[in-house]
């Protein structure tokens, strides 16, 4: 994310803490949009894997593409329909918890809960600045693979700032897909986080994790109260 206020330098260092920043994960807006594009539940017989992937790309891309949203200072509001259409349909607490790892058996209910909702902010904070940015992105169907209730999507994300290899795993639950990984090319979004979490939480324990999720929250929100096209 490219951020110009006072507060920019306190980001970075949290961020180069955190190793958050994620080289390969930035290095196309796009590519983590789409991540947290994927998710809605549709139901297995009807559609296949490609077709729920497909299907809720083309609907944030419509929001995107909007002549109404995209009039000046309607960029929050644009970016709150998206994190709606994500919100009601996606399931995050298996990927929360497949990133924390063995810490998540230690957490109370209510720790859980509370680590879920900074996991989902975590991942929004990472596209909320690059949503605008969206421009020509061809989303490449390559192939669908299966494994018993699961699901690989291949895809290629492909532009003029943009040649990315996607791949979506997602598993069948009581006749719905979701998705649990993605795997940008080559890698994992949940074991990426995973070897971060753990190396923070050895370093500075679960609490210190928290601590600075949470600071990177405070962080973002205060930038976007004062930025608004």
């Amino acid at each position: 994310m490219s951020q110009s206020f006072n507060g920019i330098a306190s980001t970075n260092a949290i961020r180069s803490e955190m190793r958050l920043g994620m080289t390969w994960f930035v290095k196309a807006g796009t590519v983590a949009l789409l991540m947290l594009m994927i998710g809605t539940p549709v139901a297995s017989a009807e559609q296949t894997a490609t077709e729920a992937v497909r299907g809720t790309i083309d609907e944030v891309i419509h929001i995107l593409n909007s002549e109404e949203l995209n009039q000046p200072g309607r960029s929050l509001e644009r970016r709150q329909k998206i994190e709606q259409i994500i919100r009601e349909h996606v399931d995050y607490k298996d990927m929360a918890k497949l990133a924390l790892g063995l810490s998540w058996i230690e957490l109370a209910d209510i720790e859980r809960q509370e680590f879920i909702a900074l996991f989902v902010q975590l991942l929004r904070d990472t596209v909320a600045g690059r949503i605008d940015n969206y421009v020509d992105e061809q989303v490449l169907y390559l192939s669908e693979q299966h494994e018993e209730n699961c699901a690989e999507v291949r895809t290629r994300l492909s532009g003029r700032k943009t040649d990315t290899f996607i791949d979506f795993r997602l598993a069948d639950r009581v006749g719905h897909w979701y998705v649990y990984d993605v795997v940008i090319d080559g890698v994992g979004l949940v074991s990426n986080y995973h070897a971060q979490f753990a190396s923070i939480i050895r370093e500075h324990s679960y609490a210190g994790l928290v601590n600075k999720m949470k600071e990177i929250t405070l962080v973002v929100k205060a930038f976007e109260t004062t930025t608004d096209p």
